[in-house]
């Protein structure tokens, strides 16, 4: 297991373990089950009840929670730093003991399709995931993180352990942990906790600044893609394309328009690209899709741009809701600003501006402990290492005009996007 410690002057502790199983790892069969692991760790180990699970942080003032992605499952809590002992100890508990309780796998399967119902009432998340599946369709990350009543209904509570002894093992984990205590502590502390379930497991410390990918300490799902012979290209050949519109009955049109980008492991071309998705529609009011569609013409309240990075693609997507009738309008407007992007060379002082402002938005975030710590559980799953602010920024401040118009031309040419419509 990699472990990293990041020390902190706040009395606040946090932790933060992950694991390299998700949707993508999946059976089709059991599509979901990923998701519905995640619920089910917290109810029941040998040792405590769904109840006492709850109860061990919360009455302490603190915090157990987890998420799941198409690529990983985090678990993570916040405590005071004088309970970060509890955390660490209950976190290993439900990871390597759930027993995953047939009533409380039956309760949590209600709840999980209420969930999905939730999820359905919802356009603008459903939008996003329906277009995704869509455009990887035929592949592993074409699943849904939720799934169904069809696929999840078979889940019995030996499919969960088996998927949690396969998946759930110290060598496919990372743990990050920020607090004001000693690191010789945290690592006595973590030695212990993991020993307790995993006589026999090693135990690795990495550096948060160490940016030295040592393919040994990186988990067997992710050394494919760190192979020398890795074809980066293939990154953007990924994907379906398609134009749908789907009747919701809606008062507004919900649109998302984008296609199949760089991996994470793609590190310059993500660099350059993050720079690019944040020009067009970040989240200042400044950005070139915002000035355009709602400043300007009042066609949008929202416009957005994102870019998420897997291990072996990318997606890259530009959301906006409007008036239906104003639907093609935004459209060929959208279309306008990303030929300009392909077409046109930034000028040294939009390039410097536009770095500037990224650096800000990042610096910002990364003000916020658990926001870091999350960040950097996957960047040491995925590589082996931690990434910081200074590795992002200097990634940032060495792009040039010419690797960002290269970029916009491979992404962004119009001929590469999707479409999906929800009216």
């Amino acid at each position: 297991m990699l472990v990293s410690f990041k020390k902190t002057s706040s009395p606040v502790a946090y932790c933060v373990l992950s694991t390299g199983m998700g949707t993508r790892d999946e059976n089709p069969e059991f599509n979901g089950l990923a998701h519905l692991t995640e619920h089910m760790l917290f109810k029941g180990t040998s040792k405590r009840s769904s109840v006492r699970i709850n109860g061990t942080l919360e009455k302490v003032g603190g915090d157990l929670n987890a998420y799941t992605t198409k690529e990983r499952i985090v678990v993570f809590s916040t405590t005071l730093k004088e309970d970060l002992a509890k955390a660490v100890e209950l976190i290993f508990e439900v990871v390597f003991d759930s027993q995953f309780p047939a009533e409380e796998l039956k309760k949590e399967k209600s709840v999980v399709y209420d969930e999905i119902i939730t999820y359905q009432d919802s356009p603008t998340e459903l939008l996003y995931d329906t277009f995704e599946m869509e455009l990887l369709s035929g592949t592993p990350l074409g699943y849904s993180i939720l799934g169904d009543k069809k696929t999840l209904d078979p889940v019995t509570p030996e499919v969960l352990k088996s998927n949690l002894a396969k998946f759930f093992v110290p060598s496919n984990m990372s743990l990050m942990i920020a607090g004001n205590m000693d690191e010789e502590y945290v690592r006595t502390l973590v030695n212990k906790e993991l020993h307790r379930w995993r006589p026999t497991a090693a135990l690795k410390v990495v550096s948060p600044e160490d940016n030295s990918a040592d393919i040994d300490d990186v988990p067997m799902t992710s050394r494919p893609f760190l192979c020398e012979n890795y074809d980066s290209t293939a990154e953007l050949s990924r994907g379906n394309l398609f134009n749908k519109q789907v009747d919701k009955k809606l008062r507004q049109a919900h649109c998302i328009i984008g296609c199949c980008a760089y991996s994470y492991y793609n590190r310059k071309k993500k660099a350059a690209l993050s720079l690019l998705t944040n020009i067009l529609g970040g989240p200042a009011l400044n950005s070139r899709l915002s000035l355009v569609l709602r400043e300007k013409h009042a066609l949008v309240y929202n416009v957005e741009a994102s870019y998420i990075s897997y291990k072996d693609c990318g997606v890259f997507s530009i959301y906006f809701g409007c008036d239906k009738p104003y639907l093609e309008k935004c459209i060929s407007l959208i279309q306008k600003e990303l030929t300009k992007l392909s077409d046109e060379p930034m000028t040294t002082r939009a390039l410097s501006a536009a770095k500037k402002q990224m650096i800000g938005q990042l610096s910002i975030a990364s003000d916020n402990v658990e926001s870091q710590c999350l960040t950097m559980g996957k960047s040491m799953l995925l590589t082996g290492h931690g990434t910081t602010f200074d590795i992002l920024r200097a990634d940032i401040e060495s792009l040039t005009s010419e690797e960002l118009l290269q970029v916009a031309k491979e992404v962004l040419a119009w001929n590469r996007m999707s479409r999906l419509v929800f009216v």
